[in-house]
């Protein structure tokens, strides 16, 4: 069942956008004919300029600084410019960190995030009733297109993370140790980590961990710390969200579709909550799913993660 909103309680929108003022708008519009937007706070976090940037590049910055004052877009919209360039792994975090700091709970979109109009509605209702529960550590609105999952106006559990249309609490986030220093090799589970093998994350784990680059991706260290901890997402039984940025505009994306859902429902909306326990049929089926992909799904993981 669903809880009532408390509309004077709701989750605030951190959305973080650079330079894809197209998308951008996008992402906004949708998120501005949601059920709760009029009451929704949301903060716009844009991350400045790299070092040495074209004038291409800084006039895109400028346009999407442009569109996101274009409209009332939420109930109140507040919006944190930067200077210099975070990188996203690092405007996250600090994003993230503030705002739950100040609210317990939060909804995370970034550019290329379309929602459907009952996306806050679902995410409130989750956040609601998860609030208290130790195991469940994030909530969702994305789902892989999986053709046998039919739907059903339901939602389910899998222990693994989602970065597109998330939400989570103040009593996890500010656990989680980005430098993963509970990692050991030796008691590692690298199978269930791989998602049952479907994809090496652990290589990226330790690429992050013990490679050149640092902080380069907040996914993968988040999704380690509640793996370590056994957590679990709660999934809709059909994606109330819908990544638009497969077009090659953005830093770490690609031209492939594997995500897309093709005839999405806009509409479609969630009724009732489960019990916080893995649901092995439809994990079986997101298992099956990604192994049958996976030729093309490892080409573009990395678009998740980053």
């Amino acid at each position: 069942m669903l809880l009532e909103i408390d509309i004077n309680n709701l989750a605030p929108v951190c959305l973080f956008v650079y330079n894809r003022p197209y998308h951008t708008e996008q992402t906004l519009e949708a998120l501005s004919k949601n059920y709760l937007a009029d009451k929704t706070t949301l903060y716009i976090y844009c991350d400045g300029a790299k070092d040495g940037a074209g004038e291409d590049v800084k006039n895109r910055i400028n346009l999407v600084r442009d569109v996101i004052r274009k409209k009332q877009w939420c109930k109140e919209v507040i919006i944190k410019e930067s200077p210099i360039n975070k990188g996203l792994a690092k405007s996250v975090i600090d994003g993230v960190t503030q705002v739950i700091n100040k609210f317990g709970k939060i909804i995370v979109l970034e550019d290329d995030i379309v929602t459907s109009i009952n996306f806050l509605k679902f995410m409130n209702n989750a956040l609601i009733t998860y609030k208290s529960t130790s195991i469940v550590k994030q909530v969702t609105g994305y789902s892989f297109p999986v053709s046998e999952i039919k739907p059903n106006n339901k939602a389910y559990f899998m222990p693994r993370i989602s970065t597109w249309g998330w939400g989570t609490w103040s009593r996890v986030w500010n656990e989680i140790d980005f430098e993963c220093k509970m990692f050991d090799k030796n008691r590692f589970n690298k199978k269930e980590f791989n998602f049952y093998n479907t994809y090496n994350y652990y290589k990226l784990l330790k690429k992050e961990l013990f490679g050149n680059k640092t902080a380069n991706s907040w996914g993968i260290r988040f999704y380690f710390n509640i793996f370590s901890l056994n957590g679990l997402t709660l999934y809709p039984d059909y994606s109330l969200v819908q990544n638009i940025g497969w077009d090659g505009s953005g830093t770490h994306s690609t031209s492939y579709k594997l995500y897309i859902h093709n005839n999405w429902d806009n509409n479609y909306q969630i009724e009732c909550l489960p019990e916080p326990v893995i649901d092995y049929e439809y994990l079986k089926m997101n298992i099956k799913y990604m192994r049958r992909a996976n030729s093309v799904f490892t080409k573009v993981i990395n678009r998740i993660f980053k």
